[in-house]
């Protein structure tokens, strides 16, 4: 018995189709799982409690910038990866140099002058009051703010008012503004490796799917 075949057309034209389907279809799957992954990461985020502005520190990047590639690549990445390290690792945080690490409070406030994270220093620029250093042995040192009142958001301000002969105006409170810690423990409250792992296993068949749409 003797078989035969003939190949219909151009074999180097159907070669480079077969070529340029497959490069379409590998950059569409992993463009797509980049997508996925960035949204996961943001969606992780947002559910922890972190809020939409740690998520959206959350980006991607495609190459080829155009065109496709058999070699293809996504990457997602966090313009804040210290802060989701911390988050991600429950990474223990340590004074500089044993210093102390300073928590602010609700009588705190949130940020300084320009709107930066509060600190001891700039939450002083800020109220123009002076804090003093409370020592407990059997829990956190405080920073504290005296002949002071709590405005009507609930922060620490100065108090205005008469002061009485021993030098401490009437009403005034010793109000808490900052904990002192040697070290703190952050909760893990993300697990983006997981999600990493699960995009990479998903990736052979989101490239399938782009060939078989294509099809």
């Amino acid at each position: 018995m003797k078989i035969g075949a003939n190949i219909d057309g151009d074999l180097v034209a159907i070669a480079t189709e077969i070529l340029q389907e497959a490069e379409a279809a590998v950059t569409r799957g992993v463009f797509a799982a980049g997508r996925g992954l960035r949204d996961d990461w943001r969606g992780q985020v947002r559910a922890a409690g972190l809020g939409s502005r740690l998520a959206n520190t959350v980006r991607q990047a495609d190459f080829p910038r155009s065109g496709t590639s058999l070699r293809a690549a996504s990457l997602v990445w966090t313009k804040a990866p210290d802060i989701l390290h911390a988050f991600d690792g429950g990474v223990l945080i340590r004074g500089k140099d044993g210093l102390w690490l300073a928590i602010p409070l609700p009588a705190a406030g949130l940020t300084g002058l320009g709107r930066q994270r509060i600190t001891p220093w700039r939450w002083e620029q800020r109220t123009g009051m002076r804090l003093r250093f409370v020592y407990r042995r059997n829990g956190p040192s405080l920073l504290v703010a005296d002949d002071a009142r709590l405005n009507s958001r609930g922060l620490a301000a100065a108090k205005g008012g008469r002061r009485r002969r021993d030098g401490i105006l009437t009403g005034a409170l010793t109000v808490p503004v900052f904990l002192l810690v040697r070290q703190v423990k952050m909760p893990k409250k993300l697990d983006l490796d997981r999600l990493a792992r699960d995009a990479t296993a998903r990736l052979p068949g989101a490239n399938l799917g782009a060939w078989q749409r294509k099809a």
